[in-house]
């Protein structure tokens, strides 16, 4: 997955006017610093709904599981882009508290397999759905030709590291 603000850079298109441009973009760059800081609150909330104590990377962890079943650590880590031992500790505390399983990799004995517990998914799945209604709520009044255009701009915004065209 790629990040809006990785150093790829798309095709520029037709050049802009700076005195023009430079303030839209500042003006984007505030509002996504407003909508990170929303993220992270939402993510922390979201964890705790799960369990009390359940910090972001747990969160995580949990999401990735939810999404695609068992996972060796390894890949958890290279995933989230952690070191092995801090996901060493975080699938430590996740099994002490009941949130995550570990059974021996049976294509790779020297691995174990990571998977989320019944009571985390249903936590998980219900801190979704009410993330997903708040989205709804959010947008409710929103023409849906604005929702799809808003979804339109931020997978293009998503896409920066396409290939160029070619001129």
């Amino acid at each position: 997955m790629t990040s809006p603000f990785s150093d790829s850079r798309p095709d520029p298109g037709p050049a802009a006017d700076p005195g023009t441009l430079d303030p839209l973009i500042e003006d984007v760059e505030k509002e996504f610093s407003i909508m990170v800081v929303k993220a992270r609150q939402a993510i922390r909330k979201r964890a705790a709904a799960i369990h009390p104590e359940l910090q972001p990377l747990g969160y995580k962890v949990l999401s990735i599981l939810a999404r695609e079943h068992a996972q060796q650590q390894i890949i958890l880590a290279e995933e989230l882009q952690v070191d092995k031992a801090t996901m060493s500790r975080m699938i430590k505390w996740l099994e002490a508290k009941n949130l995550v399983t570990r059974v021996p990799d049976p294509n790779d004995g020297r691995a174990m397999l990571v998977s989320i517990t019944d009571t985390a998914r249903a936590g998980y799945l219900a801190s979704s759905a009410a993330s997903r209604q708040l989205l709804r709520n959010r947008l409710i009044s929103w023409d849906p030709e604005e929702i799809k255009r808003f979804a339109d701009l931020l997978s293009k915004l998503n896409a920066n590291d396409a290939p160029r065209r070619e001129s």
